[in-house]
C-alpha cells in the first residue's frame, strides 16, 4: 500500500532576532505545501504545531528557547466571560461574510492602516499590494477571507472595519492573520470580536477547535490569547488544557539544510 503523500523535505531558516522576546534569536523549520495532498499535509502538520504562510508550513525550532507554544480554543466548550459577552453585543450589528481568498484594494488599505498603527516596525510593514495578494491568494488549502463591515445603507455595503484570513481544517478553523480598524473613532475590541466570531462559527459547524497560532509567555503582544477559555496548548505529551499545568513544547532538534523560503509572514 502506498503512503497517502510523500514525506516532505524540511529546511531551517537562518537565525534572526526574535520579534517577541528581547535578546532572543529565532529559527524556523519549514516545508513547502504543494501537490494534490497539500491539504492533508497541512492538517497533519497543524496538529503538531505548524502554521501556514502562503504555500509554506512552518514552526519555531529555536536552539535555546521553547517559549512559542501552539494554542487552540476548544470551541465546543467555550464560554465567554463578561467582557467578551459585552463585545459580542456591541458588535452584533456588524455584517460578516466569508469571501473567497481574493485580495481587494479595500482590504489592503485597511491592512496598511492597521500595520502603521500597531506594528510600524514589524516584518510586514513594507508589504506592498503584490505581497498582500500573495498572502491571500497563494493558498493550496481551503481558505477564506472573513470580512466585517458596518451595516449596509441603501443596499450599499458598509465600511470594511475588519478582516481575517482563515483556513478551514477537518478539526477546526485556523486563524492565519487578522487586522482591523484602529484609527480615531474606531470600534473598540474588534480584534477580540473577530476571534469570538470564529469560535461561534466553528461551534456551529461542529468544528471543535479554533487555532490561534503561538502564545509566548512573557510577551505582552500574545497575552490576549490566554483570555479565551478553555484554551489548550501543545506540549510533549500532546494537546492539554492550559489549566492542567505547564508542559514544554515539542522540539524538532535535527540537522536540517538551511534554506530561505519565499516568505514567512508570522501571525501577530
Amino acid at each position: 500500500m502506498s503512503a497517502p503523500f510523500r514525506f516532505p523535505k524540511f529546511f531551517v531558516t537562518n537565525p534572526s532576532p526574535c520579534p517577541y522576546l528581547a535578546g532572543k534569536v529565532e529559527r524556523k523549520v519549514f516545508t513547502e505545501l504543494n501537490g494534490r495532498n497539500s491539504g492533508e499535509l497541512n492538517e497533519a502538520l497543524g496538529r503538531i504545531g505548524f502554521r501556514r504562510s502562503q504555500s509554506v508550513a512552518y514552526r519555531p525550532s529555536c536552539v535555546d528557547c521553547s517559549a512559542c507554544v501552539s494554542v487552540r480554543v476548544a470551541a465546543d466548550r467555550f464560554e465567554p466571560n463578561a467582557t467578551q459577552r459585552k463585545l459580542m453585543r456591541r458588535h452584533a450589528d456588524l455584517e460578516v461574510s466569508a469571501c473567497r481568498p481574493w485580495s481587494t484594494e479595500e482590504q489592503y488599505a485597511l491592512l496598511r492602516t492597521y500595520l502603521a498603527q500597531r506594528h510600524p516596525g514589524g516584518g510586514m510593514a513594507e508589504m506592498d499590494e503584490h505581497d498582500y495578494a500573495d498572502m491571500v491568494e497563494q493558498t493550496p488549502v481551503r481558505t477564506y477571507v472573513i470580512e466585517y463591515r458596518e451595516p449596509s445603507i441603501g443596499g450599499r455595503p458598509g465600511k470594511l472595519v475588519g478582516a481575517c484570513l482563515s483556513d478551514q481544517q477537518g478539526d477546526g478553523l485556523s486563524m492565519i492573520y487578522s487586522y482591523y480598524d484602529v484609527g480615531p473613532g474606531s470600534r473598540k475590541g474588534l480584534g477580540t470580536f473577530i476571534i469570538l466570531d470564529h469560535i461561534i462559527r466553528a461551534a456551529r459547524a461542529n468544528l471543535p477547535y479554533v487555532y490561534l497560532g503561538y502564545w509566548v509567555e512573557g510577551s505582552s503582544r500574545m497575552a490576549y490569547k490566554a483570555t479565551f477559555r478553555p484554551l489548550e496548548r501543545l506540549g510533549r505529551d500532546g494537546w492539554r488544557s492550559m489549566d492542567a499545568g505547564e508542559a514544554d513544547a515539542p522540539r524538532i532538534d535535527v540537522t536540517l539544510p538551511t534554506r530561505s523560503p519565499r516568505r514567512i509572514l508570522v501571525d501577530a
